[in-house]
């Protein structure tokens, strides 16, 4: 088929060495999947259907990162794919089933005993099509007849490769390998024709940036700058699922900086362009939104492994408030005071707008509140009970708050940096200590609810509750005090009371 894009797409000439590299990995990865492929190719030829492995399954073969989710599409309709896996998967669903998609799951041949190979997740899309009008949220559905059209709606010639199974032909219409092997995204099409029929890609081009590190073309650049408003198009539920996707990428900065020079972000998270305040020769400042991309790798650096989507929320948010709070002082200097409680709100009304789960808004709220508290600790002069309160409000987000806290120091002044690096250290050993002695993680009054009723002589009531939160502020200032001092404590309050 030819391809089908604009002279302005034009690729630099073929990277024959890279492209041969990728072969070979691709065949490797292949011969991996190739029991459980083949085995289901074959199932579709006898009913005499075509079936392909297509899309980011060949992408990621081709990169030597396949797994275990495969994607494969045929010119068999729904129904029939249906009839076909029924008798042959572990399990089927039928979630995606009103856009063309069958999901199932097969164990992998072989001994799937500890450290064996893992289940395979399927899902099987008929040949298709989809396009957004002006007005509607959710794309129609058309299905196609050909695998070469099939390829070409496809978004981006890196995910418009397929592998025709089980003759393992390779299909490259639109020259994605060589696109791949030279890490650029292109469109099949045109970037506004394939844009225009699913203005998620936009979002897409940012997180496959953020995830491969790949660059994109500047058609395809052009193409999201000149059309950021459709964005507004898709449900805040697509749009949140890619902006997950890019922030636990290995290269979130690439993704992020990519939505914020296009205008994407001003549509989907108008808070971040936000954060690039001006600067000028009276008011110098720090750059915050540069800051808040410096902060965000920084906490990645600190998650020891193990990606945390509300760390990072926290750490590209946490600051937010500044340009609300921002002020100019009569003695030159910029302040943002109270930016943190500001932001704190503003961190729960966008990621409202984008449908985030109510306690993880809950979760990165509580931590852009609390990511300045630890400054009033910086001369290392906290009390006892300034440091359980630090951790009875940081709660179980406490490991998180460490990290948030530490991946704020952004200044280039070594000796300050390590100033509040060794205060830090000091913290934590204190919280250590406390915890040993104390059981900081359950703090609690000395006495509980049912020992305040009996020693009172009052039943279930507001005074209950005031007499508990006085002792749990006695707890909080003097550490544990005993069930004898406790009783003499609260008597002498509630006497007070009367």
């Amino acid at each position: 088929m030819p391809n089908d894009r604009n002279d302005t797409q034009s690729r630099p000439p073929r990277a024959a060495a890279g492209v041969g590299l990728v072969q070979r990995r691709a065949v490797e990865e292949l011969l991996r999947v190739s029991p459980v492929a083949d085995d289901l190719a074959a199932r579709f030829e006898r009913a005499g259907f075509q079936l392909a492995l297509v899309g980011g399954s060949v992408r990621d073969a081709l990169l030597g990162r396949l797994g275990n989710d495969l994607d494969f599409t045929t010119d068999a309709r729904p129904e029939d794919v249906l009839r076909i896996v029924r008798p042959w998967a572990d399990a089927v669903w039928e979630v995606g089933i009103a856009f063309g998609t069958v999901g199932c799951r097969k164990a992998a041949p072989g001994d799937a005993g500890e450290g064996g190979p893992k289940d395979f997740q399927l899902e099987i899309t008929t040949y298709r099509s989809e396009a957004y009008d002006r007005t509607s949220r959710k794309p129609e559905v058309s299905y196609g007849d050909s695998l070469e059209e099939d390829l070409l709606r496809r978004d981006f010639t890196v995910n418009a490769m397929a592998v025709g199974l089980p003759r393992k032909e390779f299909v490259d219409p639109h020259n994605g390998l060589s696109d791949l092997a030279q890490r650029v995204l292109r469109t099949p099409g045109t970037p506004e024709s394939s844009f225009s029929d699913d203005p998620l890609r936009m979002m897409r081009a940012a997180r496959f940036a953020a995830q491969l590190d790949f660059t994109v073309a500047e058609p395809v650049r052009a193409a999201m700058s000149g059309m950021a408003e459709r964005i507004d198009i898709v449900s805040a539920e697509r749009v949140r699922d890619e902006l997950n996707k890019l922030l636990l990428s290995d290269h979130p900065r690439k993704g992020l900086t990519l939505l914020v020079e296009t205008g994407l972000a001003a549509r989907a998270l108008p808070e971040l362009p936000a954060l690039r305040l001006e600067r000028d020769e009276h008011h110098r400042h720090k750059d915050v939104y540069e800051h808040s991309l410096t902060v965000l790798e920084q906490a990645i650096d600190l998650e020891g492994g193990e990606r945390d989507l509300v760390l990072r929320l926290a750490a590209l948010l946490h600051d937010i408030g500044k340009p609300r709070t921002r002020r100019f002082e009569e003695d030159g200097r910029v302040s943002f005071h109270h930016h943190e409680v500001v932001g704190a709100k503003m961190v729960k009304q966008r990621l409202g707008k984008l449908k985030y789960p109510n306690e993880m808004i809950k979760d990165v709220a509580r931590l852009v509140e609390l990511h300045l508290r630890f400054h009033g600790y910086g001369t290392g002069e906290w009390t006892d009970s300034a440091v359980r309160r630090y951790v009875r409000d940081a709660g179980p987000l406490l490991d998180r708050l460490h990290k948030l806290t530490r991946s704020d120091c952004t200044t280039r002044n070594k000796r300050k940096a390590q100033a509040l690096s060794r205060a830090y250290d000091g913290l934590e050993e204190r919280i250590e200590r406390l915890r040993e002695q104390e059981e900081l993680d359950a703090i609690r009054p000395d006495l509980n609810g049912n020992d305040i009723m009996r020693l009172l002589g009052i039943g279930p009531g507001p005074e209950v509750g005031a007499a508990y939160r006085h002792l749990l502020d006695l707890r909080m200032e003097h550490g544990p005090m005993g069930p004898e001092e406790a009783e003499a404590r609260l008597r002498e309050w509630w006497a007070g009371q009367q």
